[in-house]
């Protein structure tokens, strides 16, 4: 039997998703602040201080709560949603950019998700969004991207965001995964994590994907994603300033007055 709030969903869209989340009366799903799209007329929403599970941790566990939040670049507010009626409600939260939401189930999962620090959209209320420090010092001093993971605890259903395309792999025992940090969306608790670094010289300076793989060794379940936002972001500032790389064109230069650049 579930502790967390048990809610009905329909992810709409292909490229540009949403989720639809159906509430029973007093039936609560927790946000990130920005994710709202619309909801019914008898839904209320509220903010709270820390991660919004409603755990009974007083003022000093929300503060701690807060902070760590913080570390993963996340506001030290969640957003509450709860059915104030009799009848079922809706409340309906969009993805930030082109890409898919994953509904994770985390009863099925032994009750813990690790994910990417901006991978987190909503999730039922009993949910609890944390921190998880990689335990290695390499990974701590060179993880980049996937060195301050979220994990999601409970037995509710989460929902998380990914750029691209989502590739699911299942690792065996020992199968090892090394992939892009930024790739990364999430993976169960008992896959393992490490840095590696990039071997050889050309690589590391002329390869243009930086100087460290993120190793994922099962077993477990691993999400991945062909777009992370960063490389999107970086793309879009590339193409911003005049004196870009124009990849793929033997113009160069003249191929940006040609343009209009």
């Amino acid at each position: 039997m579930r502790s967390n709030h048990e809610i009905d969903y329909k992810i709409h869209g292909e490229e540009m998703q949403c989720v639809e989340i159906e509430l029973d009366p007093q039936e609560t799903v927790i946000a990130e602040s920005g994710s709202f799209m619309f909801m019914d007329e008898g839904i209320e929403m509220a903010t709270v201080f820390g991660d919004g599970s409603g755990r009974a941790e007083g003022f000093f566990g929300k503060l701690m709560t807060a902070g760590k939040r913080l570390l993963t670049g996340e506001s030290l507010f969640m957003t509450t949603f709860t059915n104030q009626v009799h009848g079922k409600q809706k409340v309906t939260f969009a993805a930030p950019y082109a890409g898919k939401i994953v509904p994770l189930d985390l009863m099925a999962y032994s009750g813990k998700i690790i994910c990417q620090k901006d991978a987190f959209l909503c999730a039922a209320k009993g949910v609890q969004v944390g921190i998880e420090f990689q335990r290695k010092l390499g990974t701590g001093l060179f993880g980049g991207e996937g060195f301050i993971m979220q994990k999601l605890e409970g037995d509710g259903m989460a929902f998380v965001h990914a750029g691209g395309y989502i590739l699911e792999r299942e690792l065996q025992v020992g199968e090892t995964l090394r992939v892009d940090t930024g790739c990364i969306v999430a993976f169960t608790s008992r896959v393992d994590y490490d840095i590696q670094f990039v071997k050889g010289v050309r690589n590391m300076v002329f390869g243009g994907e930086g100087l460290f793989f993120a190793v994922l060794r099962g077993p477990g379940k691993v999400w991945l994603q062909s777009l992370p936002v960063s490389r999107l972001a970086a793309k879009i500032i590339s193409y911003g300033t005049v004196n870009r790389k124009d990849e793929g064109s033997i113009l160069g230069g003249l191929g940006n007055m040609l343009d209009g650049n």
